[in-house]
């Protein structure tokens, strides 16, 4: 279970439908979510958490809401979870009830959430390092890595990496481990 903490925010990329908890600049977890149709998008900007509340007679909206401040929309559980993974909502994130259940108990009201949009498949810039640890596919992890250092250090977004790295438990990277760069 994860901790409250004030030094959190969400980042949350429609293109890839994934929703990224972070502490600091560490990446504490990633959950897949779905997002707004074309007729309804999900808003982007930089938004922070106005309310939460528990839903005890599970709707919609599933067992919990995470209103933003822009008026209508919020991050929710479902009772739909074949939606997850797919833009079908009228513009509001929804979660897996687990996952959503598991991020309010961690988050605060204030909790800063950036929504955007990026294209995976644009092509990567990534700089030639000046040592042996990168092949061009993968990448040995130094002492302190963690996902987002790494997406600093070889220009990669963020989002990208984790993708490439789906099996990976980013709260346990190990020195000398090896990551799939996308």
């Amino acid at each position: 279970m994860l901790r409250l903490s004030r030094n959190i925010h969400l980042e949350i990329n429609l293109q890839s439908r994934l929703l990224f908890f972070f502490q600091g600049e560490t990446l504490i977890n990633t959950y897949k979510i779905a997002t707004g149709k074309k007729s309804t998008p999900t808003p982007i900007g930089n938004f922070k958490i106005i309310n939460k509340k528990i839903i005890n007679h599970p709707s919609v909206f599933g067992t919990r809401w995470l209103g933003l401040d822009i008026p209508g929309y919020g991050i929710h559980g479902t009772n739909n979870p074949n939606s997850i993974g797919r833009s079908v909502s009228n513009g509001c994130i929804r979660m897996y009830n687990q996952n959503v259940e598991e991020l309010f108990s961690a988050i605060h009201i204030g909790t800063m959430v950036k929504i955007y949009y990026e294209n995976p498949s644009e092509l990567l810039n990534i700089p030639s390092p000046k040592s042996s640890t990168i092949d061009g596919k993968s990448y040995l992890t130094k002492q302190g890595d963690t996902l987002y250092t790494i997406s600093q250090k070889l220009n990669i977004p963020l989002h990208h990496l984790v993708k490439a790295n789906l099996s990976l438990n980013p709260k346990n990277l190990k020195k000398g481990q090896k990551i799939n760069l996308p």
